[in-house]
């Protein structure tokens, strides 16, 4: 984070990434990384995973969301691994593997497990 945050910093982009702003940000680079993949099929996309360009404009596009995910964390006070750790937990309450496993159900249409 320290490297991300020296960038914007030497560059004083700070002024810019408010929320609004970052959030913007995040949407328009995970358009992008959809746009690498929109229209291709699985074994489209696996292809493209082995070629070189492709591969490194696929990685550029994670590259771009994470550090605006980051940036937008860091300004509004969440910390990431708090918030990941706190929604996994939550994630497990709503998804227990003994009826989520190997299903694409949504929590709220998995079937009831008895409590113990």
């Amino acid at each position: 984070m320290s490297e991300i945050l020296a960038f914007r910093d030497a560059r004083d982009w700070k002024q810019f990434h408010t929320p609004k702003n970052l959030a913007a940000a995040l949407s328009i680079e995970v358009g992008e990384l959809q746009e690498t993949l929109l229209w291709k099929t699985d074994e489209q996309i696996t292809e493209s995973l082995r070629q070189t360009e492709k591969f490194n404009r696929i990685r550029d596009e994670v590259a771009d969301v994470l550090i605006y995910a980051l940036l937008f964390a860091e300004a509004t006070g969440v910390d990431p691994v708090t918030a990941i750790r706190s929604k996994l937990q939550g994630n497990a309450e709503k998804y227990p593997v003994e009826t989520s496993k190997g299903s694409a159900l949504k929590y709220s249409e998995l079937p009831s497990t008895p409590k113990s």
